[in-house]
């Protein structure tokens, strides 16, 4: 397989040195640096602002003599790197005081800016293999002219990224191909597949998909109609919905049809009592699944998938990943990932320690090297191919590639298993493939 030139650009040890200013007046308003917490944004020139960063930024002093922040890393495509080839690509932090939002309506008062560094750095020489130590040290923040300049430490270092790159041709649950696409779909190549994919929906579910989908209330055009015979059926029909969310299996086959990888629902996509809504405390489960030495048709869990819809301000579809190990008579379970993901535009489900909390695997993290794995989500309602990417070094053979294959497909399929139950599934959701 052809990896594809990614370049990861990671930010670390960051600390702040602030010159002595004037404390204001105990009636003064505004933000004062030595008492107000710091922060600064990452991005790279000219390219998207999705690459864009926050960080925290301590305070130096004996406690903290070299940062007390994690990395950041931004990551460049193989299309980012073939844009920045023959040139620099020119990394902008900024400074400010005060509280770092989310909002741009919320506290942006409060803040005030301390002043930008720009450092240039070699993605070129990175992209071919070459580890680039861009900068390592204090630099100088505002004009030269200045007697009183803040100084930020940060060392910033350019390393090769190598990753596979894989698309669905179509949506999960539409059993398409899944392809390599070489160079990252920066022009590298011609498509090859290499996978394909089949969706069941189970049995129970596609007699309920029956039982609904020929009666009156489906046909029927008047929306009045539906809500009054809804009601009739009461808690029969509710009950089929919730039936549907359940038994959903995809597995991932090799092109002379064997399969290779698996994502069963184990535990169903239910609402919680009181809401229309899978919750945090009652999320859907999918065990991913690897082939065993007996045969196709049997199965050992790799990792488990949980998934819910975030309360809050933001819609968001929240996640947990964990890897499954049989240790005996106790099987043992490593947290890997947990976040979420914009119910409305989608986003990155990702596998990666440098977006991960140190120590919450609970011990060391299970992987050797930096990025495992990424997958695109689309937002709810909107069509989705999942681009999949791997490590190079997480990728033995194409069974290991097929695990990921297989969970990007559940996580897809977690946007729709986590609708709002006053939604309806597409019907491709609601049918059983072996019948």
């Amino acid at each position: 397989m052809d990896p594809c030139a990614f370049v990861r650009l990671t930010v670390d040890q960051l600390l702040l040195k602030l010159p002595a200013v004037p404390r204001p007046s105990s009636g003064a308003a505004g933000v004062h640096p030595s008492t107000s917490p710091c922060f600064c944004t990452l991005h790279l020139h000219d390219q998207p602002s999705s690459l864009a960063r926050t960080a925290p930024l301590p305070l130096a002093n004996a406690c903290f003599p070299h940062g007390s922040g994690g990395p950041v890393v931004l990551s460049l495509d193989a299309a980012a790197v073939q844009r920045l080839s023959g040139r620099p690509a020119e990394l902008v932090v900024t400074l400010h005081a005060g509280k770092s939002t989310g909002s741009a309506g919320c506290g942006v008062g409060a803040r005030r800016a301390l002043g930008r560094v720009r450092v240039p750095v070699d993605v070129t020489r990175a992209a071919a293999g070459e580890t680039v130590v861009a900068r390592d040290g204090w630099v100088d923040v505002g004009k030269p002219a200045s007697a009183a300049r803040a100084q930020i430490h940060l060392l910033v270092r350019a390393e090769p990224d190598p990753r596979y790159v894989f698309q669905f041709g179509g949506e999960p649950e539409c059993g398409p191909v899944v392809y390599q696409v070489p160079g990252g779909g920066a022009g590298g190549g011609q498509r090859q597949p290499v996978f394909t994919c089949r969706f069941s929906a189970g049995r129970r579910a596609a007699m309920t998909r029956s039982l609904t989908s020929e009666s009156s209330m489906t046909r029927s055009p008047s929306r009045k109609l539906r809500s009054w015979l809804s009601t009739l059926h009461g808690d029969g029909y509710a009950r089929a919905r919730r039936d549907q969310r359940k038994g959903w299996m995809v597995t991932i086959h090799d092109l002379s049809g064997s399969p290779v990888a698996a994502a069963s629902m184990v535990t169903p996509f239910v609402p919680s009592p009181g809401s229309g809504r899978v919750s945090r405390a009652n999320p859907g489960a999918w065990l991913i699944l690897q082939p065993t030495a007996a045969g196709a048709s049997s199965w050992k869990p790799w990792a488990r998938l949980e998934a819910w819809r975030e309360r809050g301000a933001v819609d968001a579809l929240g996640y947990r990943l964990e890897l499954v190990f049989d240790s005996g008579p106790v099987e043992c379970a490593v947290p890997i990932a947990e976040s979420s993901i914009s119910a409305k535009r989608g986003g990155q489900f990702v596998i990666d320690p440098a977006t991960f909390p140190e120590g919450s695997t609970g011990g060391a993290w299970p992987f050797a090297g930096g990025f495992v794995m990424g997958s695109t989500v689309e937002g709810e309602g909107k069509a989705s191919r999942p681009t999949v990417q791997v490590g190079v070094q997480h990728v033995a053979c194409m069974g290991d590639v097929a695990v990921f294959v297989a969970l990007s497909a559940a996580v897809d399929l977690c946007m729709d298993a986590c609708k709002l139950f006053s939604h309806r599934l597409r019907k491709e959701l609601c049918q059983d493939q072996d019948d």
